[in-house]
């Protein structure tokens, strides 16, 4: 029986980045739809997990993409709400690329510290990216500062955080030309994971934090968000600290992505969020 993957992408275009993935990860039959909403996507669902029967669902998987992470996050509650018994498929949700992406970024840092004592600081920790950064590192036990230009948006983004991990020892963070010193007073992590093009922190700025061990910026587009680490920087040393670009990074997300698209072939039961990439990123 053929495996077949249905993208609902919340964009108009689904993303062809994903679609490339999807058969490079070796599905048999794609099929894409755009502008999937949670008022119309019911039915594609009922003719994803109607068609064939319960021993035959773990063929079909479900992949939820598209630029907007919160409109993907609500297409995967009406998704589940619409499955009933053993009438379901797997799911998995990567919307904007956050979850693979913040997955191998945490990865690549944890072959250098334990998270127990580390403290991190996310740059653009509001952003999509920066957000799962966040919650991933908080699960794993790290004390994280989300960083924004508003504390108010930061205190959202580690309230959301909470929700998930409970536990989380998450701390809002405003990041202003006047506050460089506090956010980064001993801190052993930072990850950039802001806007293309924003420049957080000079060189000069990232060398004098005596206590970073690794630094790691996923933007790959100029200027990156810490001078000095070039996008190809794979565990580079740069400003005396461990560090990882955007290529360096990538290489270790587009495994986990292929890998979590094979893993949804598996079972018919399973929904890949930040947690469950995260753990495929250590097996891959």
């Amino acid at each position: 029986m053929k495996k077949i993957l249905i993208q609902f992408d919340t964009d108009s275009l689904p993303s062809s980045f994903d679609r490339v993935v999807a058969i490079d990860s070796g599905v048999d039959e794609l099929f894409s739809y755009g502008g999937v909403t949670p008022e119309n996507i019911e039915p594609l669902i009922h003719g994803a997990i109607f068609t064939r029967s319960a021993e035959e669902l773990s063929n079909t998987a479900i992949f939820i993409s598209g630029s907007n992470v919160e409109a993907g996050e609500r297409l995967l509650s009406k998704i589940q709400d619409t499955f009933f018994g053993p009438m379901r498929v797997s799911v998995m949700i990567d919307s904007n690329g956050s979850n693979t992406t913040a997955a191998a970024a945490v990865r690549c840092a944890s072959k250098h510290l334990d998270f127990n004592t580390t403290e991190a600081l996310i740059l653009g920790g509001t952003g999509p990216v920066g957000h799962r950064c966040g919650q991933i590192l908080a699960a794993q036990g790290a004390t994280v500062r989300i960083a924004s230009r508003s504390e108010e948006r930061a205190q959202v983004t580690c309230a959301e955080i909470r929700h998930v991990v409970p536990e989380a020892k998450v701390v809002p963070c405003e990041f202003s030309d006047e506050g460089v010193a506090a956010a980064v007073d001993g801190i052993n992590l930072i990850i950039a994971a802001g806007a293309a093009g924003v420049q957080f922190l000079t060189g000069e700025e990232v060398e004098g934090i005596e206590t970073l061990k690794v630094a790691i910026d996923v933007n790959a587009v100029p200027p990156v968000g810490l001078e000095g680490i070039s996008p190809t920087d794979d565990a580079a040393e740069v400003n005396g600290a461990t560090s990882y670009g955007a290529f360096g990074v990538g290489g270790l997300k587009m495994k986990t992505h292929r890998a979590a698209i094979e893993k949804l072939f598996t079972t018919n039961d399973q929904i890949l969020n930040a947690a469950e990439i995260y753990n495929i990123a250590g097996s891959v």
